[in-house]
């Protein structure tokens, strides 16, 4: 915080959403247990380096993968929506629709649209689905994994700027 005789505000941030799609910590405990059962399977007794050596790699390897798994961030970031490296200017959202379990397997079913842009995560239930109205894009909506899709659908709107003509009075 600025002191009060200071002339520099500090810097204002329009982060309306944040989230990280992490991985739960028993899927981590999962995943350590079958890496350590397969340097274990690897090891079998043998003297030497192939004592240390499997675990020295293979659980290493699991954490890293882990990792990458759970990097992905969404934000709602002043009037764009950043999930991972995607941008998209929220102006192009013509609808957020918040999905529950059965609603995301719905959309991401047998009907989906292969030109769908989809960021999924099978550890994490809800999703929002978000109708574009972009000409000029052949990407008919996004679905995105979310643990609070209401609150990230809510979110999306706010940022969406209002249709020309449309009086944001009302």
């Amino acid at each position: 915080m600025a002191p009060p005789h200071s002339d520099v505000a500090p810097p204002a941030v329009d982060d309306r959403y944040a989230e990280r799609l992490t991985l739960p910590w028993w899927l981590w405990l999962c995943a350590l247990g079958l890496a350590a059962l397969l340097a274990a399977e690897v090891w079998m007794g043998a003297p030497g380096v192939r004592a240390w050596l499997p675990f020295a790699l293979f659980l290493p390897l699991t954490c890293v993968a882990l990792w990458r798994l759970g990097r992905i961030r969404i934000a709602v970031v002043g009037d764009q929506l950043e999930v991972d490296d995607a941008r998209l200017p929220t102006r192009f959202v013509a609808d957020a629709i918040p999905l529950d379990v059965s609603g995301r397997r719905e959309v991401l079913g047998v009907g989906a649209d292969p030109l769908a842009f989809v960021v999924q995560r099978p550890w994490i239930g809800g999703a929002v689905q978000l109708v574009l109205n972009d000409p000029d894009d052949p990407t008919p909506y996004w679905v995105i994994s979310s643990r609070h899709p209401v609150r990230l659908a809510t979110a999306i709107l706010a940022a969406t700027p209002a249709p020309p003509g449309q009086d944001v009075s009302d």
